[in-house]
């Protein structure tokens, strides 16, 4: 390894960031995790159980439910006031012949899981600090730090999000798009539990959508106009209690709010290809979508295992195995990337579409779920990233 730091380095300090040090360091490499201080993230993520049994295959998360909250049901309730109005659906994670769709993990606490297993790992050593330039050349990769040290490596792995300077200064071709709408994300303790079910009000700008956080406590996230949400932060808390209620049909008693609320703007990314050069994607890198059908960290999960695989497979001992393993990992991921970006696409534009045709086949697709059994099988396949 004459004149390279590592074999691998990984830049982004997000969970995908934290997931793809780990996997990679696993197959083998020496790796070395750069990555900026960070404010904890206090979302949450709804992990589907594909998802779920890879953070245990990986040794990531020992037992879910000492982290989190499983998700046995999930209800979507049309309250648009729209022509073409779509039933009251129910799916059941044990007509699939699951205990659970998946589990609802608190982000720090993932984040605490991960660094944990991070530093049981003697080939993989972090770097606090931010990457501010990088040359790519037929060897490797050059990194340039914010505290004007230099890192030579063979395989460079980027999972700095959606702004990611690895994608720019390596030359992926991206797609960008903004949306008006942002979603509004906080903790609320009500009057009736969840129990283990999440609850989706189908609204014409988004959902509106209650995640079961233990007890009483669910984990908001609702995506409408930025200005319709800006308007709602900046209400006296009372009058926002009374709005959520409203939202909520009074269905959960009485309403207040544990947290905050925070406001996080809507985009949507995709890469032509998430590989080449020696130089990988991974989570908001390569992709990012409103957060519809809980799909965000389960696709970026699904980036960091085929990574793995690849990485096991490779010859390391050949001096082009990084740029092999980036065109391996291309390939490996396009067909999901592809699948999966589309359906969020296309269903979240369906909830905010006006045009008849839009609002007919979503209410037709929810008709056909609800009474036909080989639909609602197909259903829970892409649901859970599955094809």
């Amino acid at each position: 390894m004459t004149g390279f730091d590592s074999e691998a380095i990984v830049v982004g300090g997000g969970l995908a960031g934290l997931a793809a040090a780990i996997a990679v360091a696993q197959a083998g490499l020496s790796v070395i995790h750069v990555a900026p201080a960070a404010p904890p993230d206090r979302r949450t993520s709804a992990l589907m159980m594909p998802a779920v049994d890879y953070l245990r295959s990986a040794g990531l998360v020992h037992d879910p439910a000492q982290l989190g909250h499983p998700l046995t049901q999930i209800r979507i309730i049309d309250a648009t006031s729209r022509l073409v109005r779509a039933p009251e659906t129910l799916f059941e994670a044990r007509e699939a012949g699951l205990e659970a769709f998946g589990w609802n993990f608190p982000n720090t606490r993932l984040n605490e899981a991960f660094s944990a297993a991070r530093a049981r790992l003697s080939n993989l050593s972090a770097r606090q600090a931010s990457l501010r330039a990088l040359d790519i050349d037929a060897a490797g990769a050059t990194l340039t730090l914010d505290d004007d040290t230099t890192l030579r490596t063979r395989l460079l792995v980027g999972a700095d999000g959606k702004k990611s300077l690895v994608r720019a200064a390596a030359g992926f071709r991206a797609r960008e798009n903004g949306f008006t709408q942002a979603a509004l994300v906080c903790d609320l303790e009500l009057g009736r539990t969840l129990g283990g079910t999440s609850v989706e009000f189908h609204y014409p700008q988004g959902p509106f959508t209650l995640v079961p956080a233990g007890g009483n406590r669910a984990n908001l996230v609702w995506i409408d106009e930025r200005g319709v949400l800006k308007g709602a932060q900046e209400m006296e808390r009372d009058a926002l209690v009374r709005l959520l209620a409203e939202k909520s049909q009074h269905l959960f008693g009485g309403i207040s709010l544990a947290t905050p609320t925070h406001i996080f703007p809507l985009s949507s990314i995709t890469v032509e290809r998430a590989g080449k050069d020696g130089v990988v994607l991974v989570g908001e890198a390569a992709h990012a979508f409103p957060p519809i059908g809980a799909q965000g960290l389960n696709l970026s999960l699904r980036d960091v295992a085929d990574l793995a695989a690849v990485l096991r497979q490779a010859d390391h001992s050949a001096a082009d195995w990084a740029l092999t393993a980036s065109r391996q990992y291309a390939d490996r991921r396009e067909a999901d990337l592809k699948r999966t970006g589309g359906m969020v696409d296309a269903l979240f534009r369906s909830l905010i579409s006006e045009l008849l045709p839009a609002q007919f086949l979503r209410a037709g697709g929810l008709w056909g779920m609800k009474m036909l059994p080989g639909l609602r099988k197909r259903a829970f396949s892409l649901g859970m990233g599955q094809g």
